[in-house]
């Protein structure tokens, strides 16, 4: 399942995610071999999660395409029932969006490098992880731009560099290549390079352009090849300090670090930017993904209740 996983490039949390849910349905069904179940052992396990377990219909989507991965690709069993399961409708669902006054209440409560990473969520529309996934080379203070690389979908894309971040992450990098500069000290410093890459440039992982914006206070062991070195910060940290900041802004919304990206959306079109310009920065595949902010906006004060023009 990893090898099949990883041959096609999946991310690690994918191959974790798929792994945990095969090992799931194969313990629903008494330790069975897959091979000896179909249609009806995939509909059990997956009525059982949305019945006893009360998934979310993402959540149950996702436990079988873990499934449908596993008979295609590593079972490589060609059944015609694998294309008649029913996947479970999603319901649409407003995204959450803070008040330009919100979104300032809550970066003013943060500090140093959380207070850098939520202010890029907000500034340019990034993703938790294409945040911390960030490489030194990925920020271009000369063009005003910061490159996504292989975001959602493997798609690369162009996105704004915010003013105010400029100067404070000028000072930032100074320490991460300090901290660079020590870990070649002992013998450590290269990092993680995107498929073969390693290969083709041996010195490229030591290389500065090449290091985490945001790397890990401590060094630790990867999960696939062993070797020691030190990888980007942990979503978790920052998922927690937005929490945080959100309930002492006082806050009386459900935030975390993605409501800051939906607030970037909206207010550029409430500052008057079309859709097709928000839906590249965004790195949105279809333009209908993007105009769900439409209909946030169509909610919000661009229309006026009946009500405002009745005599009190």
């Amino acid at each position: 399942m990893r090898e099949a996983l990883r041959l096609r490039h999946y991310s690690i949390r994918t191959e974790q995610t798929y792994v945990h849910w095969v090992w799931r349905f194969i313990v629903f069904h008494g330790g069975r071999h897959p091979r000896g179940m179909g249609k009806e052992e995939v509909g059990r396990f997956l009525s059982a999660l949305a019945v006893q377990r009360r998934v979310s219909a993402s959540t149950q989507n996702q436990a079988l395409a873990a499934l449908l991965f596993l008979y295609k690709h590593v079972l490589e069993v060609d059944l015609e029932w694998l294309d008649d399961v029913v996947r479970a409708k999603r319901g649409d669902k407003l995204p959450v969006v803070l008040s330009r006054l919100e979104v300032a209440s809550l970066l003013s409560l943060m500090s140093g490098v959380r207070r850098l990473q939520a202010g890029l969520l907000y500034g340019s529309g990034l993703r938790l992880l294409e945040c911390l996934r960030l490489r030194v080379k990925d920020l271009d203070f000369e063009r005003n731009e910061i490159v996504v690389r292989a975001g959602k979908g493997e798609k690369d894309r162009v996105t704004v560099f915010p003013k105010p971040l400029k100067e404070p992450l000028r000072e930032h990098l100074e320490g991460v290549r300090k901290v660079h500069d020590g870990d070649l000290a002992e013998g450590y410093g290269r990092v993680l390079l995107p498929y073969a890459l390693a290969e083709k440039y041996p010195h490229a992982a030591a290389e500065w352009p090449w290091q985490w914006v945001f790397p890990s206070v401590q060094r630790s062991l990867d999960p696939r090849s062993g070797i020691e070195r030190r990888h980007h910060q942990d979503e978790s940290v920052l998922q927690k300090a937005v929490r945080a900041a959100a309930r002492q802004a006082e806050i009386k919304k459900p935030v975390g670090p993605h409501t800051l990206r939906h607030s970037f959306a909206t207010h550029l079109l409430e500052s008057g930017y079309d859709i097709r310009t928000i839906q590249e920065l965004l790195g949105h595949r279809d333009v209908k993904t993007t105009m769900i902010y439409t209909h946030v906006l169509n909610t919000g004060p661009g229309v006026r209740s009946p009500m405002d023009d009745l005599l009190p």
